[in-house]
């Protein structure tokens, strides 16, 4: 029987307090308050797509920008992926998407192998996103990628309108990452000729 993979990390700073409870084998159910409304919605798309039930909440010094919630979402979502996961016992480990959202394109390729690597290959087609600055997901990627022992390739192929651009990104990580946390009955131990991820 699959050990439950349902758990919750608090992170708490000067700048932000951070609760996230995730639950890898979930059916798509979310409760999502960042104080960055778009984030809020972004995360909502993860869930729900990634099937992966998600509880967040965020508390942030907003009041001088976005930044800090932004970098201390990906911290604490990449420490609550890695807690999940445990042994990473029988997993894919890998996992890939190739996503429409309409004009915009995204892609996404994944590696659950502990070790830490971002390539960002996105150009948004517009700086902002009403009062969020766009090169904040750079920051949530990277903090996640970081914190998660995780190699992310995130490329955006084509896209005009911005809020698509990044609806595609998010449902592509999704997809990806619910590919790559799935269980195969091949797998004995981690996938690895090093016996360890």
């Amino acid at each position: 029987m699959t050990k439950q993979r349902t758990v919750e990390v608090v992170r708490t700073t000067r700048e932000t307090d951070i609760k996230i409870k995730l639950n890898l084998d979930g059916s798509g159910s979310s409760n999502i308050t960042t104080g960055v409304p778009f984030m809020d919605h972004m995360l909502e798309l993860f869930s729900r797509h990634g099937f992966f039930d998600l509880e967040i909440k965020a508390v942030g010094d907003t009041h001088i920008d976005y930044h800090h919630t932004m970098e201390d979402l990906g911290l604490t979502f990449g420490q609550v992926l890695l807690k999940a996961l445990g042994d990473k016992d029988g997993i894919r480990r890998y996992g890939s998407c190739l996503l429409p959202m309409d004009e915009a394109l995204a892609q996404i390729a994944l590696d659950l192998s502990g070790r830490s690597y971002l390539v960002y290959n996105l150009i948004p087609p517009a700086p902002m996103i009403k009062d969020l600055d766009c090169r904040l997901f750079h920051e949530f990627f990277q903090a996640l990628a970081n914190s998660a022992g995780m190699n992310i390739h995130i490329d955006l192929i084509r896209g005009e309108e911005v809020h698509h651009c990044f609806e595609a990104v998010f449902k592509c990580f999704a997809k990806a990452l619910d590919m790559a946390v799935s269980h195969d009955s091949r797998v004995k131990g981690v996938l690895s000729t090093k016996g360890s991820l």
